[in-house]
C-alpha cells in the first residue's frame, strides 16, 4: 500500500487555462485607456497643430484662377487637297489629293494644340509680355518658365473636344489676362508657322513653274517652226486622241512616282498602301507602253503606222506631243502655285474662344478649412501612434533579454559618439 502523501499526481488532471496573452499586446480597450490616461497630452498636441495650421492657412497667399475655354480648329482636309479633289478629271491629281489628306495621321489633334499652347515659344512670349521675371522674383527665364508652368493647367476634353486653360495669380484681373494672353500668343505662333510653311511651298512651286514655263515656250516655238517647215497645220482625230491620251498617262505616271516618293518618308516597303501604289504605277506604265513605239521609252513617238503618216507628219506629231505634255505639267503646277498663294494669304489655324477668361469672384486657393481639418486629423492620429509606440517600447524594455539588448545598444551608441 502506497501512502497517500506520496501517491503520483495524474498527468491527465486538467488545470484551468488562462487566455493566452503576450506582454506586448494592446487591445482596443488598452488603446482607450491609454488615450484617457494621456488625454491632456493629446488635447494640447492636437490643439497646437490646429493652431499652427490655422496660422499657415491664413499666411499662404490667396490665388485666383482665370479659365478660358477654346474650340480647336476642325480637322478637315486642307485647302490644297480640297482643290485638288475637284480636279478628278485630270486623273493624276486625285492621287496627289489622297496623299495630301492621308499623309498626316494624328490620333488626337487636341493634344497637338495643347502642346503648341504650352510650348516654350509661347511661354517665353508670356514672360516678356507680362514681365513675369519681376513678378515671380526670378532671374532666369527657365525658373520663370517653370513657375508659370506650375500655375498653369491645360486639358483637352475627351468628350466635348474643348480645350480648357487655367492660370493662377494673386490678382483676379491679372489671372484672367494671363489666361487670355496664352491664346493671343498661340495665335501669333500658329500664324507664323502657317506663313512659313506656305511661303516655302509657294517658292518651290514658283521656281518649278518658271522652269516649266520656259519649257512650254520652247515647245511652242518648236511647234511653230515645225508647222512652217513642214506645212502641216492639223492632224487627224485619231492621232490627236492618241497624243492626248499619252500626255495624260505620262502625267499620271509622274504624279504616281511623286506619291510613292512621299509615302516612303513615313511607310515601310511592305506597307499595303505603298504596295498598292507601286502596282498602280506599274499598270500606268504598262498602259503608256502600249501606245508608245518603244516600251523602254514611254516618252517616245506615238505608235502610228508610218505608212499612213509621212516623215513631216511624224515630226509634227513629236512636236505636238511635247507641247501637250508641257501644257499639262504647266497646268498642274499653276494649280499648285495658286493653292500655295492662298495658303500663304490665309492665317494659321485659329482657335475659337468659347468662354473668354473673366476675373474670378472666388479664390481658388488656399483651401483653409481643408488645411485646418486635415492637419487636426493627422495630428490626432500621430499622437495616438506616438503614445502606442512609447507604451510598446516600455513593455518590451521590461523583458530581461530586451534589457540586455538595450544596454548593448546604449554602449554602442556611446562608443560611436565618443569616436566622433
Amino acid at each position: 500500500m502506497i501512502p497517500a502523501e506520496i501517491q503520483p499526481v495524474s498527468v491527465t488532471a486538467k488545470v484551468p487555462a488562462e487566455p493566452y496573452r503576450t506582454d506586448t499586446e494592446i487591445s482596443l480597450l488598452d488603446h482607450l485607456i491609454l488615450m484617457l490616461e494621456n488625454k491632456r497630452f493629446i488635447a494640447l498636441f492636437v490643439l497646437g497643430a490646429a493652431l499652427v495650421a490655422t496660422i499657415v492657412a491664413f499666411i499662404l497667399p490667396v490665388r485666383y484662377e482665370g479659365t478660358v475655354v477654346v474650340l480647336p480648329p476642325a480637322q478637315n482636309s486642307s485647302l490644297g487637297s480640297s482643290l485638288l479633289g475637284q480636279l478628278g478629271n485630270m486623273g493624276a491629281l486625285g492621287s496627289l489629293a489622297s496623299l495630301a489628306s492621308g499623309g498626316l495621321n494624328i490620333k488626337n489633334p487636341s493634344d497637338m494644340y495643347v502642346a503648341l499652347i504650352t510650348s516654350r515659344t509661347v511661354e517665353d512670349a508670356m514672360i516678356e509680355r507680362f514681365n513675369l521675371l519681376q513678378e515671380y522674383h526670378e532671374k532666369r527665364m527657365s525658373d520663370a518658365r517653370k513657375e508659370l508652368e506650375n500655375r498653369t493647367s491645360v486639358s483637352a476634353g475627351a468628350k466635348d473636344g474643348l480645350i480648357r486653360l487655367s492660370v493662377e495669380d494673386h490678382d483676379p484681373a491679372r489671372a484672367a489676362e494671363l489666361a487670355n494672353g496664352y491664346i493671343d500668343e498661340y495665335r501669333k505662333l500658329s500664324a507664323t508657322l502657317a506663313i512659313t510653311e506656305a511661303s516655302r511651298r509657294r517658292l518651290f512651286f514658283e521656281q518649278q513653274l518658271v522652269q516649266t514655263k520656259d519649257n512650254l515656250t520652247a515647245a511652242e516655238n518648236a511647234m511653230t517652226q515645225t508647222q512652217q517647215s513642214t506645212g502641216v497645220l492639223q492632224i487627224d482625230s485619231q492621232a490627236r486622241t492618241l497624243i492626248e491620251s499619252a500626255a495624260v498617262l505620262r502625267a499620271q505616271v509622274a504624279a504616281k512616282q511623286v506619291q510613292i516618293q512621299g509615302m516612303r518618308a513615313y511607310a515601310a516597303e511592305d506597307n499595303p498602301d505603298l504596295v498598292l501604289a507601286k502596282q498602280e504605277l506599274a499598270a500606268l506604265q504598262s498602259q503608256l507602253a502600249r501606245i508608245a513605239s518603244s516600251p523602254n521609252d514611254p516618252g517616245s513617238d506615238i505608235n502610228l503606222s508610218k505608212g499612213r503618216v509621212t516623215q513631216a507628219g511624224m515630226e509634227y506629231l513629236r512636236r505636238y506631243r511635247e507641247l501637250k505634255y508641257q501644257e499639262t505639267v504647266y497646268e498642274l503646277l499653276a494649280k499648285e502655285f495658286e493653292v500655295a498663294k492662298l495658303d500663304e494669304a490665309r492665317e494659321g489655324s485659329i482657335v475659337q474662344v468659347v468662354d473668354p477668361a473673366v476675373p474670378p469672384d472666388k479664390k481658388s486657393s488656399p483651401h483653409r478649412l481643408f488645411i485646418i481639418l486635415g492637419t487636426t486629423i493627422v495630428a490626432f492620429m500621430f499622437a495616438i501612434f506616438w503614445l502606442s509606440l512609447r507604451q510598446r517600447f516600455r513593455m518590451a524594455s521590461k523583458l530581461p533579454e530586451n534589457r540586455h539588448r538595450l544596454r548593448v545598444i546604449k554602449g554602442l551608441w556611446k562608443s560611436t559618439t565618443d569616436s566622433v
